[in-house]
């Protein structure tokens, strides 16, 4: 629980970054997360994994692409907060679950139960009214819903600790990074080092990229698939109420009508799981 609430508080932490670009915010994310990685791999006496998986073409491959999708991810997240688009971006993490599932139906060959498949055109029922009535920040919502999906879909895939993978992810999105903040320095732009309070945000974003999928992480392998499911509901939603009561974001009567649908495919889907989960609890008996 603690790990969703960190990621739905997120809009509050980089609000108070709003000055800063948000490509900077994204570079220096990528830099004191990798950092910070680092000690923590050699900390446990890990980093020889990240050192083979360097070395492995196949592994090093697809953590390319999840980490060309982590940054866009990012980027796109960072860029709809402190562009005031914070119910956008909770409505993409709203969708991810169910853009998951159709992933694995169109990837993997999964078929849906009825249930899931109601949720689904339910869903896409909502996605349908949020295009026509908030079509300008839609992009917001689908990009960061596929960019995840697709993300979550390599790491499945994938045979890597979570926390060596993100350290490969950074170190591969570090070369960009590292070049965009020195051009951004020569120009005069950056933030860092603006004031105290700026660079400690800044610095501190690497803690606050790590410290969630740490506690994730450890809770993924004590806690049943059921009630992650349901927790996985809780960041979208504290992200929706601080666009709503913080940030005083408006929602237009399409865009009701749409996180309407949505919370309600959300129910259905939620509550199929644990039907299924249930069902398989008791065939094992």
């Amino acid at each position: 629980m603690a790990a969703y609430c960190a990621w739905g508080l997120l809009p509050i932490y980089f609000k108070l970054l709003h000055h800063v670009n948000a490509v900077e915010i994204v570079s220096q994310r990528v830099l004191w997360s990798l950092l910070l990685i680092l000690a923590l791999l050699l900390m446990r006496r890990n980093l020889v994994e990240l050192v083979t998986i360097l070395r492995d073409r196949r592994l090093l491959s697809a953590l390319a692409a999840s980490a060309v999708l982590i940054g866009m991810n990012w980027l796109t997240y960072v860029w709809a907060v402190n562009a005031g688009h914070v119910l956008a971006a909770s409505l993409g993490y709203f969708l991810n679950p169910l853009v998951t599932v159709g992933l694995g139906v169109l990837l993997l060959h999964e078929r849906l139960r009825r249930g899931q498949l109601a949720a689904v055109g339910i869903a896409a029922v909502g996605v349908a009214i949020m295009a026509a009535t908030a079509l300008t920040t839609l992009w917001i919502s689908v990009a960061l819903a596929l960019t995840f999906a697709f993300y979550a879909l390599i790491r499945k895939l994938t045979p890597v600790a979570p926390m060596v993978g993100l350290g490969v992810e950074t170190l591969l999105l570090m070369p960009p990074a590292m070049a965009y903040l020195f051009w951004l320095s020569g120009h005069g732009g950056v933030g860092f080092g603006q004031d105290m309070p700026t660079t400690i945000l800044l610095i501190a974003a690497g803690a606050v990229t790590t410290a969630p999928l740490l506690l994730f992480a450890t809770a993924a392998h004590r806690l049943p698939m059921a009630t992650l499911g349901l927790l996985q509901y809780l960041a979208p939603s504290l992200q929706f109420l601080c666009g709503i009561l913080l940030f005083g974001e408006k929602l237009t009567a399409g865009q009701m009508a749409s996180f309407a649908l949505i919370w309600l495919s959300l129910i259905l889907f939620a509550a199929d799981g644990l039907t299924a989960a249930r069902r398989n609890r008791l065939a094992t008996v």
